[in-house]
């Protein structure tokens, strides 16, 4: 019954934690350094498009590594308690580093202009002042965000090719849903129109790059299939 019940909450199938591997955990964590893990410095909450389905909208928990003043990498859950899953990875990159991107890679990444504007991106229990900084460096950047895990459906596990997801845009067919932002805002106790009332003066890149959120101009996603394909052979393989 415990397994149905955990199941019908969205948990992989699988048996429980065993003594041995909580040990092994205790004991893994106390003498292996965890060291990339440790890096990570910030948690952002936003939102995310899936590019294929406008309409299907997800809260997104960013859990932030700075790799240099120009590069971000995030690991994204679909929450932030302790049963939150990983669902993907996003990449940042200032706009400095985004125009030196070939065209064809630039189609695969968004801009946060907007998404930090409307503040509808924001730092969970860190005062608005001290995120300020960082929210200036991220009104100008770009990312490109991979879904591999799609629980919003339901999934329990991973299925399928990773799902290419978009930012919200003041566009109406990509504005997120208000019930979406207003639980959000009921779990952290905050007003995202009041945060956006607070960020006139934040300004995105001077000149948005228009292969970003190449949607918008083409009208078109980018998705991945899977295929058959060819294997490249050291030896003779039967």
């Amino acid at each position: 019954m415990a397994s149905t019940n955990a199941e019908k909450k969205g948990v992989p199938p699988g048996k429980p934690v065993s003594l041995g591997s909580q040990m092994l955990d205790k004991g893994a964590q106390m003498l292996q350094s965890l060291t990339p893990i440790k890096q990570m410095s910030q948690h952002a909450c936003t939102f995310a498009l899936y590019s294929q389905d406008m309409s299907r909208q997800i809260e997104t928990h960013h859990f932030v590594t700075r790799i240099n003043q120009d590069f971000l990498q995030c690991a994204v859950y679909d929450s932030d308690d302790s049963s939150g899953r990983l669902i993907g990875v996003e990449y940042i990159v200032s706009d400095r580093i985004f125009d030196t991107l070939p065209p064809d890679e630039q189609k695969l990444w968004h801009s946060h202009a907007y998404e930090i504007q409307s503040g509808l991106l924001v730092h969970p229990r860190v005062p608005e002042k001290v995120a300020m900084p960082e929210l200036e460096n991220l009104a100008k950047s770009y990312g490109k965000f991979w879904c591999t895990w799609q629980t919003d459906r339901g999934d329990k596990l991973p299925i399928g090719p990773p799902s290419l997801m978009m930012s919200p845009q003041e566009d109406i067919q990509c504005m997120v849903k208000p019930e979406l932002v207003k639980k959000r805002d009921d779990k952290y106790n905050i007003s995202t129109n009041a945060i956006c009332g607070s960020r006139t003066e934040l300004m995105g890149p001077g000149r948005l790059n228009p292969m970003a959120d190449y949607w918008r101009e083409h009208n078109k996603c980018l998705a991945v299939d899977v295929e058959n394909t060819e294997m490249k052979k050291l030896t003779v393989f039967p």
